[in-house]
């Protein structure tokens, strides 16, 4: 199914973007950009990374680096339920074989 893109407005750092996203993903949109835009404000107001592009490359890698770090932890996460749910599995099957 075709999702019908609509032009969203964005404000980082104080410049308007305008993003084409399905209706659909617009409110997860604005709260990455409200992210990002926090993120470039904090990096800007500390005054230890200067320049737009740099404070972009920095926010960038900041959550980059977060989402990383989520995603290795979502996999142990999965593994560790995957071996709990073999074992359980493994159970109830001895469970069903002695009845």
């Amino acid at each position: 199914m075709n999702k019908k893109l609509q032009p969203v407005s964005l404000t980082i750092m104080g410049k308007e973007y305008k993003i084409a996203c399905a209706p659909d993903e617009q409110s997860d949109l604005i709260r990455s950009a409200g992210q990002l835009d926090m993120q470039m404000r904090q990096m800007r107001d500390s005054g230890k990374v200067a320049g737009a592009d740099r404070i972009a490359v920095m926010a960038a890698l900041n959550l980059a680096h977060e989402l990383q770090m989520i995603k290795s932890q979502n996999a142990a996460l999965n593994q560790t339920l995957n071996e709990c749910l073999a074992k359980m599995t493994h159970k109830i099957e001895n469970v069903l074989e002695n009845q």
